[in-house]
């Protein structure tokens, strides 16, 4: 059976499974192993404990649930909401204060838990109905939740980052360092979009606080100190890891016990809370695991049939310019967010076009950066971006699939831009890295 045939059955299956409603990663490693059955019969059965081995043994893949863990603590423990209103304290009143501050925010708090849909999940649910009870354009309160929440997969510590440097053994450290630059323009591209928009259409945005903030200076101060610390707390969890101190493994560990200390510092710690964060990272945790061991044997498989192979081929027989072939790159993983989810798309294409980047004289950090940005916009594309369905999901009553849809356009063209921008001026990603860490 030739590997152009094996691939398009592959992804006949895996399309049909989704459909008919199976789990994510039982749908790509079952389609995986019965046509791998089929071609090669039960020797094919190896690849299942042999990826285990490989990929859930990993030492890198432990900083998954420390992370999650970590902004699991932070933000159940109320110290998130404390950032909202200690961004409003430092910003003030000024149209469309909020706005900015969630962009912010949301970046950080999605940071936290390092996947994008727990970041808009948890972003919305403090920010979103204040927003739109104090006046705020429905559009420019969706699309900044949206937006905001989606960085946080830019923003280290990142869990698509982590897996990214898993399956092509390349550094962690790297690519937190390496996606900083890219990160920075992002977000003040984002404030400048809401700056300019609402003095251009001032009913989009109200003058002044949408969240109730502090009045008198004691409460002002401890607003201030917690916003402040949880800052501080992912400011010193990356530190860690460019200072050498520790590694991302490590240092997501010290993120726990500085989440735990802030809280019981603050007197925000119950054991209730602790329990709670717990059981929500065991689930997103199990969850994730599973996707990455049905994407690892899926991937795998492809790999051992051939697949690598076959795109180099096709690529050198284009007869193209290395950087169109990167742009086809993009158009692939862009129409897979249409249908899969981050983690996904990082696992299944990160082993498979890596490797032809390299060959095509390109740095593997500035790639991987390039597919974390592509990411990042392919799940909040209309109409069938994961990310879309994780902002319905907490929104309220009178928000509809259409508002979302039209919320995130002008914010996928600016993060597009930026896409487009890391391409073409590499030295963007690579510069800090480079200068860094050598």
């Amino acid at each position: 059976m030739s590997i152009e045939l094996i691939t398009g059955l592959l992804l006949l299956g895996v399309l049909i499974s989704f459909m008919l409603g199976a789990q994510v990663g039982l749908a790509l490693g079952g389609v995986a192993m019965l046509l791998g059955y089929a071609t090669w019969g039960e020797g094919i059965f190896n690849i299942i404990p042999t990826t285990i081995e490989s990929t859930l043994f990993s030492f890198v893949l432990l900083a998954i649930p420390l992370y999650i863990y970590m902004g699991q603590l932070l933000t159940r423990s109320g110290i998130g909401d404390a950032m909202f209103k200690a961004s409003q304290l430092i910003i003030g009143r000024i149209r469309g204060s909020l706005a900015i501050s969630v962009i912010g925010v949301c970046s950080m708090i999605g940071a936290m838990v390092g996947i994008i849909g727990a970041g808009i999940m948890t972003s919305g649910s403090i920010a979103l109905r204040p927003m739109l009870e104090r006046g705020y354009d429905k559009k420019l309160a969706l699309g900044v939740i949206m937006a905001g929440g989606g960085l946080g997969i830019l923003i280290p510590p990142s869990i698509p980052m982590i897996l990214f440097s898993s399956t092509t053994q390349t550094s962690v450290g790297k690519m937190f360092v390496a996606a900083l630059v890219p990160a920075l323009i992002s977000i003040t591209v984002l404030v400048l979009y809401v700056v300019i928009s609402c003095k251009l259409n001032p009913s989009r945005a109200p003058v002044g606080h949408a969240l109730d903030v502090p009045k008198n200076a004691r409460e002002r101060f401890i607003t201030l100190r917690d916003g402040f610390m949880a800052l501080l707390l992912i400011v010193l969890v990356l530190g860690s890891i460019l200072t050498g101190i520790a590694t991302p493994t490590e240092s997501g560990a010290l993120g726990v016990v500085g989440a735990l200390l802030l809280a019981i510092m603050y007197k925000r710690f119950k054991l209730s809370m602790m329990k709670r964060s717990g059981i929500e990272t065991a689930l997103l945790v199990s969850v994730a695991i599973w996707i990455v061991l049905g994407a690892s044997v899926f991937s795998n498989f492809h790999l051992l049939m051939g697949v690598q192979g076959m795109v180099a081929d096709f690529a050198a027989g284009l007869d193209l310019p290395p950087i169109v072939i990167i742009l086809m790159m993009q158009v692939v993983m862009l129409l897979l967010g249409f249908i899969i989810d981050e983690m996904i798309i990082v696992l299944i294409c990160a082993p498979l076009f890596t490797p032809i980047a390299v060959s095509l004289g390109y740095d593997p950090i500035w790639f991987g950066i390039l597919m974390i940005l592509n990411i990042e916009i392919a799940v909040q594309t209309p109409p069938y971006g994961f990310a879309l369905f994780y902002l319905k999901g907490i929104a309220p009553p009178g928000v509809t699939m259409l508002d979302i849809y039209k919320s995130v356009l002008p914010f996928v063209m600016l993060k597009l831009g930026v896409l487009i921008l890391c391409m073409l001026v590499p030295e963007i990603v690579t510069w800090l890295p480079n200068k860094l860490m050598g």
